[in-house]
């Protein structure tokens, strides 16, 4: 099987929104508006993929029981892992959050990015 999109034009409103909250993050400074969308599942969930989205604002990150790929398509931000340096991504960056990755994102142009979820 072979799944193929454009996430780039889909539009916003294809996408759910909701507030960033927990398991997932925790916003810094106040609720961030987020809208996403999953493109596939793995029968045993421990692949997820899909498009993901957010408004301004800082967050922290905790992935504990899991680990990410991203892909950003379009927008900005500032990713810092705990006791690291911190990272710009923009348009066109990739980055691994590895299982047990922690930290801080910030992102300062609304964001929209591929993802891929994985568990151990």
């Amino acid at each position: 099987m072979t799944i193929s999109s454009t996430p780039l034009d889909v539009p916003a409103d294809a996408l759910e929104a909701k507030q960033l909250a927990a398991p997932s993050a925790v916003p810094l400074d106040g609720p961030i508006e987020v809208r996403s969308r999953v493109d596939f599942v793995t029968e045993d969930r421990r692949v997820i993929t899909g498009i993901w989205e957010s408004d301004l604002g800082r967050s922290r990150w905790t992935f504990d029981t899991r680990g990410e790929i991203i892909h950003v398509i379009a927008g900005a931000m500032t990713v810092t892992e705990d006791g690291g340096e911190p990272v710009d991504l923009v348009a066109g960056s990739s980055a691994v959050f590895p299982i047990g990755w922690h930290g801080e994102w910030n992102v300062t142009v609304p964001i929209r990015k591929v993802y891929v979820v994985y568990k151990a």
